[in-house]
């Protein structure tokens, strides 16, 4: 085995340059597949973005070639690339090749008040991760050339000058597949952020032009009044009440000992019994798990609806407060914050945990839903009767899930509280089939052979107890009977009144389309499949009147010839079948019982459908067999003696004397 190298001090190393991004990509775009490859095209779009809202350039083109590279034009003041006498370097030097760096954290500057791409990371990271990158700047009279291979430059700087009257940058890359594992980005993410984008920027052109089908494909997006006209948008005419726009500002602090920053805040909002939506953006960032403003907009809601349900005295007595869900189902909600300070949880953008956002968007929202409720009561009214609808359709919905729940957790707990029962795996009760058998070794024949999609076993242990015989208290201390009872799922037929833990009767809890009888073909065999038939008689009489309760068939004899098995249920059958054979050679023997038969031949002689045989128990006159059952197992010892003189002779054939 080959010696482990020494963990000493030279065995410390850091990534340098390109390395930082190209061997872990995730951990700046949130991931090395095709997300992550997505987040790096996202941060160029966000500075051109930048761009835009602080005034300069109304314009912005994504384009996606065929080749998988993609290229964002803008027409913003272009991007500062030449000499910087300040950091003795050119600057295209600290924003294509230096990490943390760019005109975001200029001291004193107010460059980018509210900064999509705030953290100066995106374009230096996603050169990096490319294989290749080109720019052209234009500014100052100039038009400027750079060329990138994997994070490198390649070349010199280009300038010239350019006697046009445009200004702007153009970032063409293509995503490095050593980089990210997928690079396919697929074009819903094109098109739905460049539409997220122009909802928060209002007044932008933002378009993509996609040239990898057969056709050059155009899509323009532009909201002229931003997030108002995307809820009018989205709601269409199925609104309750008309769209609603506020906005504001507010400057505090997320903790005492840090600075202050600024707020600015809009929300646009209606509601409808038809469409509901919530989205949150920050900076220009769809914050798809909210953070802040999703906390603010919970709280605010509630509240105002809640107190105007006080006020107004809508709830009934004792009713319970509504909650955020109720006021949600019928929300269409968009709001969008930017500030100068943001804490993002991670690089990525996806939630904001500033706490003064939080407050200042709570308090914000209230006054507005308070000012909004009081200019307009007959909205508000609207408003409230829908959530308090919401609500009890809730409470209704809950009620029936807690019943489906209990109902289908107590019979899923069958298995576990009865002992040795086995469920089958399917839950479709017109396939169920229940094979009630005799002792643990009958069971183990039928489970190996069975098939459990469809199939379950109920083992009865030792003899079962003659419920013609014993009274109601005897046969309920049986926990064979009760077991087998809980198992059927249907409950007993005692007048309407349940006994114990078992419900009144219900056919439409039976958890079976079949009860099977399974027994050996012996007179002990036959003995318990009567006692079981009669438990059932007396406590679930419609299921045997309903013809859900079956004997499985046991053969007789088995009779093997060199080529074939044979399978005799009665002594014809057997004459038969040697008369058929006629001279070939064979043997017979009189079959096991159920747990001494190997699974393929339970299978075939018992359990499967297409070959066993199964005798349905489907009384024509019920009183009549209640009378047999009565003799034969009642307190009529006359009347049993006499009927064993007159018909006892007909069953000495089936007699096991040996």
């Amino acid at each position: 085995m080959a010696k482990k190298q020494e963990y000493g001090n030279d065995s410390i190393s850091s990534l340098k340059g390109a390395d930082r991004v190209r061997k872990r990509p995730a951990v700046i775009f949130g991931s090395d597949g095709v997300e992550g490859c997505a987040h790096s095209i996202f941060e160029i779009l966000s500075n051109s973005i930048d761009e835009a809202r602080e005034g300069y350039g109304e314009k912005i083109l994504l384009t996606r070639f065929a080749d998988g590279s993609i290229q964002v034009e803008d027409f913003g003041r272009g991007i500062p690339v030449d000499y910087n006498p300040k950091e003795q370097r050119y600057n295209w030097e600290l924003v294509f090749c230096e990490m943390y760096a760019g005109g975001k954290y200029s001291a004193g500057e107010d460059n980018y008040e509210y900064s999509l791409g705030l953290n100066g990371l995106g374009l230096c990271a996603t050169q990096y991760a490319s294989e290749w990158m080109t720019a052209d700047i234009y500014r100052d009279g100039f038009h400027y050339h750079l060329d990138f291979k994997q994070g490198e430059p390649t070349g010199e700087m280009v300038k010239e000058p350019f006697k046009g009257r445009r200004t702007g940058s153009i970032i063409r890359w293509k995503p490095d597949t050593q980089v990210f594992t997928d690079v396919n980005v697929p074009t819903e993410y094109f098109t739905d952020t460049m539409k997220r984008q122009a909802v928060v920027n209002a007044g932008l052109d933002l378009v993509f032009v996609d040239q990898t089908g057969p056709e050059k494909q155009t899509i323009e997006f532009r909201y002229e009044k931003g997030i108002e006209d995307y809820v009018n948008e989205t709601v269409g005419l199925d609104y309750i009440t008309p769209t609603r726009y506020c906005e504001s500002t507010a400057t505090g602090r997320d903790r005492e000992d840090q600075p202050d920053y600024r707020v600015k805040m809009s929300a646009a909002f209606c509601f409808s019994n038809k469409v509901q939506m919530l989205e949150y953006y920050h900076n220009s960032s769809w914050l798809e798990h909210g953070g802040s403003p999703d906390r603010a907009v919970r709280t605010a809601f509630v509240n105002q609806i809640d107190n105007f349900l006080k006020t107004k005295g809508l709830y009934k007595k004792n009713e319970s407060k509504i909650t955020f869900a109720d006021v949600q189902d019928c929300l269409v909600y968009v709001s969008s914050t930017f500030s100068t300070r943001t804490s993002y949880e991670n690089q990525t953008k996806k939630a904001i945990t500033n706490k003064f956002v939080a407050q200042a968007m709570t308090e914000f929202l209230k006054h507005n839903l308070e000012v909004y409720f009081l200019e307009n009561p007959e909205e508000a009214q609207k408003i409230c009767q829908q959530v308090l609808i919401n609500k009890q359709s809730r409470e209704h919905a809950e009620k029936t899930r807690q019943s489906i729940k209990k109902t289908m957790t107590s019979q899923i707990d069958i298995a576990n509280r009865v002992q040795k029962f086995v469920d089958c795996r399917t839950k479709d009760v017109s396939r169920r089939e229940l094979y009630i058998v005799e002792g643990d070794s009958a069971m183990g024949a039928v489970k190996t052979s069975r098939d459990s999609e469809f199939q379950g076993i109920m083992p009865v242990r030792g003899k079962i107890l003659n419920c013609l015989k014993a009274d109601y208290d005897r046969i309920f201390k049986s926990d064979v009977i009760t077991d087998l009872i809980k198992v059927l799922g249907c409950g007993v037929e005692l007048g309407g009144k349940a006994k114990k833990d078992l419900a009144t009767f219900n056919l439409e809890n039976l958890r079976w389309n079949k009860v099977v009888i399974c027994t050996d073909a012996d007179v002990d065999g036959y003995q318990i499949r009567t006692l079981i038939l009669t438990m059932l008689y007396r406590l679930t009489p419609t299921l045997i009147n309903e013809g859900y309760v079956y004997i499985a068939e046991s053969p007789l004899y088995e009779i093997n010839t060199k080529n074939k098995t044979y399978f005799a249920y009665t002594e014809p059958e057997k004459a038969n079948i040697l008369s058929r054979i006629g001279k070939e050679k064979y043997t017979i023997q009189r079959s096991k019982g159920l747990g001494e038969n190997d699974p393929e031949m339970m299978w075939l002689t018992t359990m499967n459908p297409e070959s066993r045989r199964l005798i349905k128990v489907n009384p024509e006159d019920v009183e009549h067999t209640a009378a047999v059952f009565d003799l034969l197992l009642g307190d009529n010892l006359a009347g049993r003696k006499e009927h064993i003189a007159q018909h006892g002779v007909e069953y000495l054939d089936d007699l096991d004397l040996s």
